[in-house]
């Protein structure tokens, strides 16, 4: 049986740790032994299928300062709480013995946990026989023009990856828009297909709205919006439901729970959020790579609201793709306010019926490379 070590850490939302956990069950169904060594704090609702789960103590990243990490307790990780997180993944790597070794993100991203993953393609080097080294990639990379910084990428991926897996789809992306050295990696590149949910299945009539924030460590400004945008529009007569998720901060969802009327909803968490996004005329939300599956699996019409944090590129390249497909109005997160987003809705609402669809079953994809790659 193959053997398969899955490194995850989500800093800020969740919505890497959806996407691997969906690809590791897949790879359980495939008939691999999975181990997933999750980097981050628990959190409500995961699914990692039949997979082992391993924690290594808890990071994430400065609310303030994405670049900046910090440990549960709010403090920088010194140099033993990093060195005993290495040596736990090290000991890990040893003990598990796997076939494959998948990165999430590293080298292209997640590099500020290069204090444990350089070690750990040293150990997977030395090792005989030598695991083979996967890399996975969301659609899109987060831009960065620096030119010393995408030719080291671009080393590390040469020297110690076998294989780069872009849960994405070229016809509709390809990598070189956010990485634009990726044809001095393009043996190594495969693309998987987008990795989506489950099909929500028939949905009843149309009624309502739902607007949600992925996991919810961002978020808040997006629901008081919309919530104050619900007498501006021509859906003031429909229930509409707020889905807060389950990582925004306890005050934050007091405000927008205040700030509901009668005929709103607000939930901490929906685990069937696109049932619900199917059974609803329309979508607000940001635009991370989930919530965009979802919406495309669920069809609903959809205004997105891509977060933009300072360095934050990719919601903003996904939004203008898709709104350049017809599929969806996009209104900048910078200055948003009831009015604006009202005005979106409306015009979101006299698009026609979305019939923009891509491949979902990216899981099952990456799972048969994987298994392909260790034999």
């Amino acid at each position: 049986m193959t053997r398969l070590l899955f490194h995850v850490q989500h800093l800020v939302g969740i919505g890497h740790l959806r996407r691997a956990e969906r690809l590791s069950r897949a790879a359980v169904d495939a008939g691999m032994e999975v181990h997933v060594v999750r980097g981050g704090a628990a959190t409500a609702g995961e699914d990692w299928g039949a997979a082992a789960v391993h924690p290594l103590p808890a990071l994430h990243a400065d609310a303030s300062d994405f670049g900046r990490l910090l440990t549960e307790l709010g403090d920088p990780p010194d140099d033993a709480f990093r060195a005993h997180r290495r040596d736990r993944l090290l000991d890990l790597f040893r003990r598990v013995v796997p076939d494959v070794v998948l990165l999430e993100g590293y080298p292209f991203a997640r590099r500020a946990l290069r204090f444990e993953l350089e070690p750990l393609l040293a150990a997977v080097a030395e090792t005989q026989p030598r695991p083979k080294l996967a890399v996975s990639l969301r659609d899109i990379l987060v831009s960065k023009n620096d030119q010393p910084r995408n030719q080291a990428i671009v080393e590390t991926v040469r020297a110690s990856v076998d294989l780069v897996l872009v849960h994405g789809d070229r016809r509709v992306i390809a990598l070189e828009a956010s990485f634009p050295l990726a044809a001095q990696v393009v043996d190594q590149i495969r693309y998987t297909g987008y990795v989506g949910p489950k099909p929500p299945g028939a949905a009843p009539l149309r009624v309502g709205v739902v607007a949600s924030v992925g996991g919810g460590a961002v978020g808040m400004e997006l629901l008081l919006a919309a919530a104050a945008a619900r007498p501006l529009t021509r859906l003031a007569a429909v229930p509409w439901r707020l889905v807060t998720g389950p990582a925004m901060p306890e005050a934050d969802a007091r405000r927008v729970e205040a700030m509901a009327g009668p005929g709103i909803d607000v939930f901490r968490n929906r685990p069937d959020l696109p049932a619900m996004m199917a059974q609803s005329q329309l979508s607000i939300s940001q635009a991370g790579y989930n919530t965009v599956l979802d919406l495309l699996s669920a069809g609903p019409r959809a205004v997105l609201v891509p977060f933009a944090a300072p360095g934050e590129t990719e919601q903003t390249q996904r939004c203008a793709l898709l709104e350049s497909a017809g599929v969806a109005v996009v209104t900048p997160e910078l200055g948003l306010t009831p009015e604006r987003l009202a005005q979106a809705i409306e015009r979101a609402m006299d698009l026609p019926a979305p019939a923009f669809t891509v491949a979902m079953d990216g899981a099952a994809e990456t799972a048969r490379l994987l298994k392909a790659l260790a034999q």
